[in-house]
């Protein structure tokens, strides 16, 4: 599967991934041949490209959730675009709460991991998806983390809300916010100030929850940069401290143009590097919402070379069972001592060496007797620390 720039696209092409309207119809399923008139209907949706399968490429295998999961960001896209042109207008953003309601419905209760797929923004679109992006892990963390009702939904509504600045600058052209003395993310500042005055936050004319108006006066705040000097003497809303996770997560692996989007596992890595600034038990939580390591994931390993993900840990994602593809040996980085020598770098990206793996095909491995002692030890030490240890969550390493 490859990125594949609108003005690139060609007739023949396949689609790895459906594209539905804003009512949540499908106009293209997957693995549909492109044609001339499909590729000209495209281009009207204002999309900067899709994801193409390659010439020999077989389908890869998508899970309902995760194709619902597609057409539940498109859908609910439009409705946030909807909402938050009534606030840019002074008008009453009325379909606002049950936006919310219907997030938390979704995904607020979920007791399992799910595939965190992102549509692909393009500058008019990229507020609405970050903001509903945001707003979905806003929603798993919350519930994860046993957060009330009311809780969960001034959180999720504030995720909706607070990067609204964004409607005030092309996306495209802001290339270093994350520099707290750069110009971009003073510009960046400036604008979520002007879109907070459109929610009149001293007379409340929405009706925001109070604590929704909190979080997103923290969440621009001068002082909430992981390098102010300053970050220190301010008693941050925990609330806020989610939304922090979820707006970098989702920042750091969204596709836009001109940015190179990065794993899931990166992303989590990178929030694990600053626990003062994105909290570890949150960090953690977000591990556990969303599939990072999964079995059968492709991925690069320390000493630069390339292996199968035979078996997931759920005490540390950071320490699977893998089969090194250069001469079929396993490795099980729950060792310390494997550990120490040969982590997990990323996952796989160049597609000249992703094999396509589903389930299926893993059964299909027929292990030594090397493998299977190896393999025995590690599900009989896994199911010592499930006995041991309960209910309790696995610590994530920080």
């Amino acid at each position: 599967m490859q990125f594949v720039k609108t003005e690139d696209l060609k007739p023949g092409m396949r689609l790895a991934k459906p594209i539905y309207n804003r009512l949540g119809v499908l106009l293209y399923e997957r693995n549909t041949n492109l044609t001339a008139q499909g590729i000209s209907s495209i281009r009207n949706f204002a999309l900067i490209g899709i994801y193409i399968l390659e010439p020999a490429e077989p389908l890869p295998p998508l899970s309902e959730e995760e194709i619902q999961f597609e057409k539940f960001q498109t859908v609910y896209m439009f409705r946030l675009r909807d909402e938050m042109s009534k606030i840019v207008n002074g008008k009453q953003p009325d379909k606002l709460y049950d936006l919310c309601h219907n997030i938390l419905r979704e995904y607020g209760n979920l007791n399992h991991k799910i595939v965190f797929s992102q549509n692909i923004r393009s500058s008019g679109d990229f507020v609405y998806k970050h903001g509903l992006c945001t707003a979905i892990l806003c929603a798993m963390l919350s519930h994860k983390l046993n957060y009330s009702e009311e809780e969960q939904v001034a959180l999720v509504e504030a995720a909706l809300l607070y990067d609204m600045g964004y409607l005030y600058q092309d996306i495209d052209k802001l290339s270093n916010t994350d520099e707290i003395d750069s110009d971009d993310y003073n510009r960046l500042r400036t604008a979520q100030k002007s879109a907070w005055m459109l929610l009149h936050p001293q007379s409340n004319e929405f009706n925001l929850p109070k604590l929704t108006l909190k979080i997103i006066s923290e969440m621009i705040h001068p002082s909430n940069h992981k390098d102010h000097k300053d970050l220190q003497r301010i008693a941050w809303n925990d609330a806020t401290l989610i939304l922090r996770v979820a707006d970098k997560f989702d920042h750091m692996t969204a596709m836009r143009h001109g940015v190179e989007p990065q794993s899931e596992l990166r992303a989590v890595k990178y929030l694990m590097e600053y626990p003062e600034f994105y909290k570890p038990t949150i960090v953690s939580a977000l591990a556990e919402c969303i599939e990072i390591l999964p079995q059968g994931s492709c991925i690069d390993l320390s000493n630069g070379e390339k292996a199968l993900v035979l078996e997931s840990n759920p005490s540390n994602f950071l320490q699977p069972f893998v089969l090194k593809f250069s001469n079929n040996a396993v490795f099980d980085l729950k060792n310390p001592r494997v550990f120490k020598n040969l982590q997990v770098d990323d996952i796989m990206k160049t597609m000249d060496y992703r094999l396509p793996v589903d389930e299926n095909t893993i059964k299909q491995f027929n292990p030594d007797e090397h493998i299977i002692e190896i393999t025995r030890r590690f599900r009989e030490a896994k199911a010592r620390w499930e006995r041991e240890h309960g209910n309790k969550k696995p610590v994530q390493p920080q």
